[in-house]
């Protein structure tokens, strides 16, 4: 990988025809990247939140001390209600992904935290499955790694394009390895995608936190579309983050008896 410096190709002047100090271009690239980690830290806060809300009200303690599934429960993670809570926020990020530049700020961000409870709903099972402090430690080991990875994609003074497009090749390819496992159902191929996955999802992180920081250009000195775009970086942040949580705690994690 090649090295190269950002501030070589025209460092104050923005792809929407302004101008500005380095101070401005500078405090903007802040602002930009703060917006970015602030509404992912909200969205993850919102996921996790009600996350453990549909645990608690989908869950009650047995006679033999074994977790038990009320109505709420058995409705959300038993009958085929489940495969809506699943896919909701699927269709929440193609929204996101195709209507955005459509969207108001307001109605954007409405978006974006809706889909951030219903991927918590959607992540609520994992309590069923695995053990608190188990889920506790694999969640502080991603984000410990993840805040790595971000800061090495931010602060690198290495062109990370070509792992990117590499990386984007592994992902469609954990993919259609998942769809296929969904009919063999090998633990073996589920191991084998966790783990790719996981390696996938870190260069991932490096890669669009180095990409992000190179976009700015394009919204420098525009409030509204820098917002949005922020947002958007959210979002990708965000997934990167719950993939790699989901497929580290396959990987590590205590399950229930």
């Amino acid at each position: 990988m090649a090295d190269y410096d950002r501030n070589a190709y025209a460092p104050y002047a923005t792809g929407m025809g302004r101008s500005m100090s380095a101070a401005q271009y500078d405090q903007g690239l802040r602002s930009y990247m703060l917006g970015i980690y602030n509404h992912m830290t909200i969205a993850l806060a919102i996921s996790g939140l009600v996350a453990i809300g549909a645990f608690m009200l989908g869950t009650t303690t047995g006679a033999s001390g074994r977790l038990a599934l009320p109505p709420f429960g058995q409705a959300i993670w038993m009958s085929p209600l489940k495969w809506v809570v699943m896919l909701a926020p699927l269709a929440f990020t193609l929204v996101l992904s195709f209507r955005w530049e459509k969207m108001g700020m307001g109605a954007l961000l409405g978006t974006f935290y809706t889909f951030a409870a219903a991927m918590g709903l959607s992540l609520s099972s994992v309590f069923v499955i695995y053990k608190l402090g188990s889920i506790a430690q694999v969640f502080f080991i991603t984000a410990a790694s993840f805040g790595a990875l971000s800061l090495f994609g931010y602060t690198t003074k290495k062109d990370l394009s070509a792992m990117g497009k590499f990386m984007m090749m592994g992902l469609f390819g954990l993919i259609i390895a998942g769809v296929v496992n969904i009919f063999m159902q090998s633990s073996a191929l589920q191991f084998g995608i966790n783990l790719i996955g996981v390696l996938v999802f870190a260069g991932l992180t490096a890669w669009d936190t180095q990409r992000l920081k190179e976009e700015y250009d394009a919204v420098a000195g525009d409030d509204v579309l820098m917002q949005k775009w922020s947002l958007m970086g959210a979002l990708t942040l965000y997934l990167n983050f719950i993939n790699m949580f989901q497929m580290l705690l396959s990987l590590m994690g205590n399950r229930n008896e």
